[in-house]
């Protein structure tokens, strides 16, 4: 029996970093994704498959369901099988059904977008992972990556989200987000994948503690970017929400350290230093990032559900 899911990728306009510790990121779930389809298969093991955007398959194994349910971890490693792996004992432990009740399994994902994008190649695969076994992915998430949900929200939903996590429960507010100015925004990739665990570990090592007034500065300006009229206002406002990280992390803004020269506003998405930027300009902006080395620029409407 041949079962298929799909989830959205994901893109953080605000609370970068400080969504773990509560803050409200405002999170924008994108219209590329990743499929998953699970057929019945046997061995007592799950023969996977990995498909890139363009067709190329990236990583192919088999995973024994012995390995998956077995006790005594072995020593991971960083390796996709072993990431991998990690995930699917994590599912058992929360559902063993998916392994008791099966002969094996043909599993095979694919990417909307190319893997090293940023958007959300993990937690889509989660996500998918846990719609398939019919576990919570929040739940799967924490117990293997680890980080605050908000692109499990982006994943599951079709619309703009206001993320945070309240006593550490997410917490996912639908907010309506159709910007008249749409066309002034611009997706840039950086060709730099950030490590999410290493980032993250990063931000703990150099955050100044002074959390509470942090976060509520931060879910002010979030509320601006919301609010703004015009472009012109939700560049005001992500200008100081850049500002204001950059003195949290104790770094320069992507904009002095990359684009000092560009005429416009340049923000952060999620992980400073890699993946995606936003640029918000008069004019399409296209040529500026091509002239530099950057070759994918992506308009909101191609990025945005």
């Amino acid at each position: 029996m041949k079962k298929e899911f799909y989830s959205n990728g994901k893109l953080l306009l605000t609370g970068e970093y400080l969504v773990l510790d509560g803050a409200k990121g405002f999170a924008l779930p994108t219209k590329f994704g990743q499929n998953l389809i699970v057929e019945n298969g046997g061995n007592q093991e799950i023969t996977w498959k990995s498909y890139d955007f363009d067709g190329n398959l990236w990583f192919e194994d088999c995973i024994s369901f012995e390995e998956i349910s077995i006790k005594k971890l072995t020593e991971k490693t960083a390796s996709v099988r072993d990431t991998l792996l990690a995930i699917l004992r994590e599912a058992y432990i929360l559902n063993p059904d998916y392994i008791i009740n099966s002969e094996g399994y043909c599993v095979t994902t694919t990417l909307t977008f190319p893997r090293n994008w940023g958007l959300g190649t993990s937690s889509t695969l989660i996500n998918n992972i846990a719609q398939w076994i019919k576990i919570d992915a929040y739940v799967l998430l924490n117990n293997s990556f680890g980080g605050s949900g908000y692109d499990i929200a982006c994943a599951q939903n079709n619309f703009p989200v206001l993320y945070h996590l309240e006593n550490g429960k997410p917490i996912v507010e639908k907010v309506t987000f159709d910007p008249q100015f749409a066309k002034n925004l611009f997706f840039v990739y950086l060709d730099k994948k950030q490590n999410s665990k290493s980032a993250i570990a990063s931000y703990y090592k150099n955050v100044k503690r002074d959390l509470a007034k942090i976060i509520s500065e931060n879910d002010d300006i979030t509320a601006e970017v919301l609010n703004a009229k015009n472009h012109l206002e939700f560049a005001l406002a992500l200008q100081k929400h850049e500002d204001k990280m950059s003195t949290v992390l104790e770094r320069k803004t992507i904009k002095e350290s990359l684009f000092p020269d560009f005429n416009g506003s340049i923000k952060s998405l999620g992980a400073w230093g890699g993946d995606f930027v936003l640029a918000v300009s008069e004019e399409n902006p296209t040529s500026y990032f091509e002239r530099k080395g950057y070759k994918n620029i992506v308009s909101y409407k191609e990025m945005i559900l």
